[in-house]
C-alpha cells in the first residue's frame, strides 16, 4: 500500500495497512498508526505522531520546523490523534521548547484546504477549521469549535468550546465557550444556538446560556463579577462549566 514512488526513511515506524500515495515523503522520528491514508506529494517531518484512520490530502506539509525566530532546531514534536481529515495544502509545524515543546490536534478534526496551525498550538476534538484559516503559535481550540473561512487567530489566544466565528474573522483576544464572533477586530454576536440545536442540547441548556452569555456581556459586570454569578449558575446547570473554565483560562481578555 505504499507506492514505490514515495521516499520512507528507515526509521519510520507505519502500520501495515497505511496507504502513501506517489511522491511523498515521511522522515525519520515519523510514527503513522493503522488504516491512515496519505496522498501524492505530502511532506512529512519528525518527531511526528499520527494516530489511525486518518486522511492526509496532497500538498500538505506536516510537522515542519517553526519559523519562530525563537527556533534554533530543538527537537520538538507534533501529536495528531485519531480519524482526522487534513484536506490539501494544510501547514503543521511543530511545537518550540519555549512553550509546550509540541503542537496538538486530538481526533475527529476537520482541516480544510490551506489550514495553518502554527508551533504549540493546541486543537480539541470534533473541530472544524475552513479554508484558509490561520493560527498563530500557542493556540489553543476547545472542543467543536468551528472557525469559518479566512478567520485569523492571534498568539496564545483561546477559543472555547462550542464557539464560532463568521467568514474573515480577525481574532485578537479569546472567546468565550459558546459565543459567535465575527468582523475585524472580532466582536461578540450572540451564542452558537444552532450549532448547539445539532450537538443535542436541550432547549433548557440553551436558555442557561443565554442567560449567562446575558450576564457577561450585557449587565455592565467585569468577568470576575461575571464569574461569581456563574458559580451560581453552575449549580444547576453543568452546561455553564465550560463557560466558567474558558473565562478563568483567558489570559489576553475575551472578546467583546
Amino acid at each position: 500500500m505504499i507506492d514505490p514512488r514515495s521516499i520512507i526513511d528507515p526509521s519510520a515506524v507505519i502500520a501495515d495497512d497505511v496507504e502513501i500515495g506517489p511522491w511523498t515523503i515521511v522522515g525519520p522520528n515519523v510514527h503513522i498508526g493503522a488504516g491512515t491514508v496519505i496522498a501524492s506529494h505530502v511532506v512529512i517531518k519528525g518527531p511526528t505522531t499520527i494516530g489511525v484512520n486518518n486522511k492526509i490530502f496532497q500538498f500538505s506539509t506536516i510537522g515542519d520546523d517553526t519559523p519562530d525566530l525563537k527556533y534554533q532546531g530543538e527537537d520538538t514534536r507534533l501529536v495528531i490523534g485519531d480519524n482526522n481529515v487534513i484536506r490539501e495544502g494544510v501547514t503543521i509545524h511543530r511545537g518550540t521548547v519555549q512553550d509546550r515543546g509540541e503542537t496538538s490536534i486530538g481526533n475527529d478534526n476537520l482541516l480544510m484546504a490551506y489550514v495553518h496551525v502554527g508551533h504549540d498550538s493546541i486543537i480539541g476534538n470534533h473541530c472544524i477549521l475552513v479554508n484558509n484559516v490561520a493560527l498563530a503559535g500557542h493556540v489553543t481550540m476547545g472542543d467543536w469549535s468551528i472557525l469559518s473561512g479566512y478567520t485569523l487567530v492571534h498568539q496564545f489566544c483561546y477559543i472555547g468550546a462550542h464557539s464560532f466565528s463568521g467568514m474573515g474573522t480577525a481574532i485578537g483576544k479569546d472567546v468565550p465557550a459558546y459565543v459567535t464572533v465575527t468582523g475585524s477586530p472580532a466582536t461578540v454576536k450572540g451564542i452558537n444556538v444552532e450549532g448547539l440545536k445539532r450537538r443535542g442540547f436541550s432547549s433548557d441548556a440553551i436558555t442557561a446560556i443565554r442567560r449567562a452569555y446575558k450576564l457577561i456581556y450585557r449587565q455592565g459586570l467585569t468577568v470576575e463579577e461575571a464569574l461569581e454569578k456563574l458559580q451560581v449558575m453552575r449549580e444547576v446547570n453543568e452546561e455553564i462549566d465550560l463557560l466558567i473554565d474558558s473565562l478563568t483560562l483567558s489570559e489576553r481578555g475575551i472578546v467583546r
